[in-house]
């Protein structure tokens, strides 16, 4: 029997992210569970930072899908990029977005979640998803960093990131925090222990959702 597969890709073209995502989901290796493969997207930006970054890597993730034989598939970004596109392109097979796990997960822990953003440009799209995804009247808002998808894979960013979901916490009432890019997965535990109420790695939701779908046939 072969062995099923999960690709994780990262829309970006940062080595440093792609690490950050493979080492977030190297818990979820689990024995007997499906293989979880983690790839950059070569095409792809630096970072998306932008709606147009966003939209540039639409056809690159639908090609590699296309021609990919894995059981399941992960859109690494919290822009989501391509989500629709990429299920069309899948036939059948599952297609999750780290945005739409990290959200739906933080309603199951809390009332109002807040958002960590890379941007003002990432505040705005996270907007747009919130009211999108219907969630909009549970999101306490979005607090930038200013910074890249790459330095938040680096230790100097703790600090600000722990500020921002500090802000989140007593200036939004947020009572859940995702992380808005999937390049700030090695700082969950310590934005958590800092600010004292749950914050979600959205790759990590994702990844979960995608073993469940692939081991359960649905």
């Amino acid at each position: 029997m072969t062995r099923r597969r999960i690709l994780v890709v990262n829309p970006n073209s940062s080595a440093s992210v792609t690490a950050a995502i493979d080492e977030a989901v190297a818990p979820l290796r689990i024995a007997g569970g499906p293989d979880i493969e983690v790839v950059g997207l070569a095409e792809g930006p630096p970072g998306i930072s932008s709606q147009r970054d966003a939209d540039s890597v639409v056809m690159p993730l639908v090609n590699r899908v296309t021609r990919d034989d894995a059981d399941a598939f992960v859109l690494a970004c919290f822009s989501d990029p391509g989500l629709h596109a990429v299920r069309e392109a899948a036939g059948g097979r599952p297609v999750l977005g780290i945005a739409e796990c990290g959200i739906f997960r933080a309603l199951m822990l809390g009332e109002r979640f807040g958002v960590i953003a890379l941007s003002p440009s990432s505040i705005r799209r996270q907007q747009r998803m919130a009211r999108v995804m219907g969630v909009d009247s549970r999101y306490a808002g979005s607090w930038s960093v200013g910074a890249s998808a790459a330095e938040t894979a680096g230790a100097d960013i703790r600090g600000r990131l722990v500020d921002a979901g500090r802000a989140l916490v007593t200036q939004c009432r947020a009572d859940v925090v995702v992380m808005g890019c999937a390049g700030m997965a090695s700082h969950r535990a310590a934005i958590a222990e800092a600010i004292g109420v749950p914050v979600i790695e959205p790759a990590q939701q994702a990844v979960a959702a995608a073993i469940g779908a692939v081991l359960l046939n649905t």
